[in-house]
């Protein structure tokens, strides 16, 4: 099945500027950290990038398949495939245009694993491995860092993230007593709603309570990859 058309961005023009005296012509893409950014905010070369790494990393762990038990070359595919997938998996948020690529190279590893056909469904093997779908990975990254945020363990360039009890006038409604997070203004419904502070929001307010008011860091991540997990496969 083809990916779904990336959504029409804005015409960018490529034309040489004179900074300083210095011609300066812009380019499509640059990389930061290893993490690719179009001129358009599309993450697409990012996608593109990450998807060619991790199959050409495939390719060399199917020649060495029947020569290690399968527990360790499941622990080879998390080291050489998930680690790749899931650095910086968080600029993705609120992108769903190139995810499937992503989710394409998450089925050909649990597939090489176990040995499952190309014809036959991959459900049960993600399943079996306790992974999570491509979606709820970046969802488990987001919301990982949304708890770091509001418990002062992360930089401070993350926040802040306001609680709705915080806002003077919201204490007396009904979601003042829940953990929910105000959710930031924005005017770009293509861009806007994947700023941290927006997508951050939106993505906790999505959680239940039992998860969110988790006492420890280590607590958290297991009720969150434990809803997430059950949210995707079993209901």
């Amino acid at each position: 099945m083809r990916d779904k058309p990336a959504p029409a961005s804005t015409s960018i023009h490529w034309n040489a500027e004179l900074i300083g005296g210095v011609h300066i012509t812009p380019v499509k893409s640059v990389r930061d950290l290893s993490i690719y950014i179009d001129a358009d905010l599309s993450m697409r070369m990012h996608v593109q990038k990450t998807v060619s790494c991790c199959l050409a990393a495939l390719r060399h762990l199917r020649q060495i398949r029947r020569c290690v038990p399968t527990s360790t070359f499941q622990k080879l595919v998390v080291a050489l495939v998930h680690s790749r997938l899931d650095y910086g998996n968080g600029v993705l948020v609120g992108i769903s245009a190139w995810l499937r690529r992503l989710q394409s190279v998450l089925n050909a590893a649990a597939r090489l694993i176990f040995n499952v056909k190309r014809s036959d469904h991959i459900t049960d093997a993600l399943v079996s491995l306790h992974w999570l779908r491509v979606a709820e990975r970046i969802q488990y990254k987001i919301s990982v860092l949304s708890y770091k945020v509001l418990h002062d363990t992360t930089p401070r360039y993350l926040g802040p993230l306001t609680r709705v009890p915080d806002i003077p006038g919201r204490r007396a409604l009904r979601s003042a007593s829940t953990d929910c997070l105000e959710v930031p203004y924005f005017k770009l419904s293509t861009i806007g709603g994947r700023a941290f502070p927006v997508a951050t929001s939106q993505i906790w307010n999505s959680l239940p309570d039992t998860v969110v008011s988790a006492s420890t860091l280590r607590s958290f991540q297991h009720q969150l990859k434990t809803f997430l997990f059950q949210r995707s496969f079993i209901y």
